[in-house]
């Protein structure tokens, strides 16, 4: 066997080491679905063997779970649906076997086991896991659309509980090693390098090689459908899981009928229904979609897939951060994190400790979860030097800009900044929506200046978008990519343009909120119908978030310069008035179109009067057209940023629009959204809501075009990419 060696002692106990070569990560590939069969036909059959122990070879874990793109391509290749559901009962056939080889197996975890790589330890008979705080459990399938289908459904449910697994595998929560035991899903927890010794000692103690469920006095923790407690978790878990999803996710409906199913009946059948049901939810456009962006599509990002070629790799060391505010410490946090000595400068020693202070503070909270040790924790502490002294710059590889959106502040530090700076050091601005290239006239080596913008919070928010401006050399983007990739965040790179690709876009959402509310939609009402498309949250809560006196800010500095050719925004009156007349700033004074002042935070009552409810009633055809509204706006903006050359590449624009503003990520993102629809029947919607709403919804001629000619983003992006190859 390629991904598995056995090793059998002088107790008859095999050791069974899964280490798939080539791969840093153990994932279950095809190649490793056909060999486990073949290894537990051999620890059934050979006398020689007493029990087992799987454990895992590689260093940085126990297994990731599937490998979606090879299982993607393997029951997605045509629409044989006996085909796919056998490659998808592969696994659950094979799991099966083990748990009734006769013999003890005992799985010894030394690293993080997720998604199918738990479902293959739930199948031994018993779980050790070595006491490590980096190391994960859990079935996180639900975050790419899909639930988990290899036997997850049905062993996790079984030995904690409808209540307890429907929580995990509805959320796709992990466990640290001390919870999964308190959870039940694990045996022991022992010391980290034990865990084998530990796994053969229960073995030679007289493991029972009988699983819970298959002895014949098993009962269901918290009892089953029809228990009088039991039937209470499928009763609120119901509605619970439609809060939580608004029915956007097959796959939550589909997890639940799969445990509601496999519950009432033996395991070999209950196998059978979670594969049916995970086959039906792999199928589905929301887990096609998400699958390609959330995973395939993330992951090529994530690995530099838009890195110039031919530029040598980079490795910065030192980098200056300058200004000091939650953004600027946060990225001082995620660069120490990565090993990056890091100036953090602002205009006075008190702002500059006030930044460092942050970073202490999150660095704390990682020591007090046992994630950091203290001398880590003094370590990372030491690497970050808060100062005013520009003087410190000199060295660094890297200076990332982190001031107030003003075209004068920012020259004036990029002009201080590059005087301190070697040859090929590269000059990095965090704007949001300030034109790079308009930035780029203060530097005198606009072939290194470049935008990288972040996202708040920096330390949670996984989006670093790239932005190009005339003159930026390939040199300073792929040193930027090495930077993103060394600080662990997943790079998008887009071109220069007013709010370039993400704060662009996402302002449409925030602003069509707005355009509802002068129409006289209920504030509440629009808020309600943000969340059940899929986006995180409402868009006037979101603006609150962003802040209300920023969008003035942003307003203003568009105006100056557009001079004539700006146009205001349909209720930029409401929002004006609130900023400059109220002193209504949004979340961060406690005042914006929610009062924070009480939990939980209420709509302010004077808003009426700004904006008088005339449109209170709903009907569930209306919820969905005003649904599809706030879509379809943001599509549409997508398309035009597209067309314009803002953004090129369909895999940059559905991760980025995901992962930077929220977009319903359900869709699998705009541009999956925009393909899935039918480019005739987007184009045609698109034009019924610029009748009734305005121009803002005028698809651009790229769409008519493409619909005209019968083409898709992906089709065209795939057709390139062959040509290149």
């Amino acid at each position: 066997m390629e991904n598995f060696k056995i090793d059998v002692d002088a107790d008859g106990i095999a050791l069974i080491t899964f280490d798939v070569p080539g791969r840093s990560m153990n994932t279950l590939t095809s190649g490793v679905m056909a060999e486990i069969p073949e290894w537990v036909e051999r620890v059934k059959t050979d006398d020689a063997i007493k029990g087992a122990v799987l454990t895992s070879g590689k260093p940085s874990g126990f297994c990731a779970g599937a490998d979606l793109g090879d299982m993607a391509s393997g029951m997605l290749g045509g629409a044989d649906l006996q085909a796919a559901y056998d490659a998808g009962w592969r696994l659950n056939g094979a799991l099966r076997a083990l748990e009734t080889c006769g013999k003890p197996v005992a799985a010894a975890i030394n690293g993080l086991a997720l998604g199918g790589g738990l479902e293959l330890t739930l199948a031994c008979h018993y779980r050790v896991v070595g006491d490590d705080p980096k190391i994960q459990l859990g079935l996180p399938e639900i975050k790419v659309g899909l639930f988990p289908g290899g036997g997850g459904t049905q062993r996790l449910t079984r030995l904690i509980g409808v209540q307890a697994a429907m929580m995990a595998m509805s959320e796709g929560k992990s466990f640290r090693p001390s919870d999964a035991r308190g959870a039940g899903i694990v045996h022991e927890v022992v010391a980290k390098g034990s865990e084998v010794e530990a796994a053969k000692a229960w073995i030679k103690g007289g493991g029972k090689a009988v699983q819970p469920w298959d002895d014949k006095s098993f009962k269901l923790p918290g009892g089953g459908p029809y228990h009088p407690a039991g039937i209470q978790n499928f009763l609120v878990g119901n509605a619970m899981l439609r809060k939580q999803s608004y029915g956007n996710y097959p796959a939550v409906l589909n997890l639940m009928k799969a445990v509601y199913e496999g519950v009432q009946v033996p395991m070999d059948a209950a196998l059978r229904i979670e594969t049916r049901y995970f086959i039906k939810t792999l199928m589905t456009p929301q887990a096609q979609g998400m699958i390609r962006s959330l995973f395939l599509s993330k992951q090529e990002l994530d690995k530099g897939a838009v890195r110039p070629a031919g530029v040598p790799k980079s490795d910065p060391r030192k980098v200056t951060v300058i200004g000091a505010g939650m953004m600027g410490a946060g990225i001082a946090y995620v660069q120490a994190m990565a090993g990056i000595e890091t100036i953090l400068i602002d205009r006075d020693q008190e702002a500059a400790d006030k930044g460092k202070a942050h970073v202490e503070e999150l660095l704390k909270k990682r020591l007090s979860r046992g994630q950091l040790t203290q001398e880590k924790f003094d370590a990372l502490l030491a690497s970050v030097t808060a100062t005013t002294d520009y003087d410190l710059i000199k060295g660094s590889d890297l200076v990332i800009e982190a001031v107030f959106e003003n075209r004068e502040i920012k020259a004036d530090v990029t002009k201080r900044a590059e005087a301190q700076l070697a040859p090929g050091a590269v000059f990095g601005s965090n704007t949001s929506t300030l034109p790079i290239t308009g930035l780029a006239e203060a530097s005198v080596r606009p072939e290194d200046f470049i935008g990288i913008h972040f996202f708040s919070p920096v330390d949670k928010m996984m989006l670093v978008e790239i932005i190009l401006g005339e003159k930026t050399g390939e040199a300073a983007i792929a040193k930027s990519l090495d930077y993103v990739m060394k600080i662990r965040k997943t790079p998008i790179v887009v071109n220069d343009g007013r709010g370039f690709y993400t704060s662009r876009c996402f302002g449409t959402y925030v602003a069509e909120g707005l355009a509802m509310l002068e129409e006289g939609y209920a504030p509440a009402m629009i808020d309600n119908i943000g969340r059940m498309t899929g986006m995180p949250r409402g868009p006037l809560e979101m603006h609150d978030d962003v802040a209300l006196d920023l969008s003035v800010k942003i307003a203003k500095q568009t105006k100056e310069d557009l001079g004539d050719a700006y146009q205001p925004l349909p209720g930029w009156k409401i929002v004006q008035t609130m900023v400059e007349d109220l002193g209504r700033y949004g979340r961060k004074n406690g005042k914006g179109f929610y009062d924070y002042d009480s939990k939980p935070k209420k709509l302010w009552s004077g808003l009426s009067e700004l904006a008088p409810v005339k449109i209170n009633d709903s009907t569930p055809e209306m919820i969905e057209d005003q649904k599809q509204r706030l879509l379809y706006r943001q599509a549409v903006e997508v398309a035009r940023c597209w067309e314009e050359g803002v953004i090129d590449d369909p895999r940059e624009a559905d991760v980025g629009a995901i992962l930077a503003w929220g977009f319903a990520p359900w869709t699998g993102g705009p541009i999956t959204m925009i393909d899935q629809t039918g480019l005739k029947a987007f184009v045609a919607q698109a034009d019924a809501y610029a009748a009734k709403y305005g121009d803002r919804f005028s698809p651009p001629q790229l769409l008519r075009d493409m619909a005209a000619q019968g083409r898709t983003f992906y089709g065209d992006f795939a057709g390139k990419q062959k040509a290149a190859a």
